[in-house]
């Protein structure tokens, strides 16, 4: 049981590191797979937790989707920014 918690408590690390570092430009990057890694960490520590001890790892799991999805988003639009100022370099 030991190491169930040991993962629940990774997972939360995890994926609170994923949400605030997703909201800081160059480290969203680097964010991105530390809140990827709490989703995993919070899958296994759900499965290997016993049944009233599975509240950390599910807290871990939802921060590291949000954290995911936050990350996701900033590279999506740093991508699209990077598209824009491409096709305004050309177009002068």
């Amino acid at each position: 049981m030991d190491n169930a918690k040991n993962m629940s408590i990774a997972a939360l690390i995890c994926g609170i590191l994923g949400i605030v570092g997703s909201f800081i430009p160059v480290v969203q990057y680097f964010t991105l797979i530390l809140a990827i890694l709490g989703i995993v960490f919070g899958v296994k520590g759900r499965k290997m937790a016993a049944d009233n001890e599975k509240g950390l790892a599910t807290a871990g799991l939802v921060l590291g989707i949000i954290g995911t999805a936050f990350a996701a988003i900033g590279v999506i639009c740093v991508v699209c920014a990077a598209g824009i100022f491409a096709a305004a370099g050309m177009a002068a």
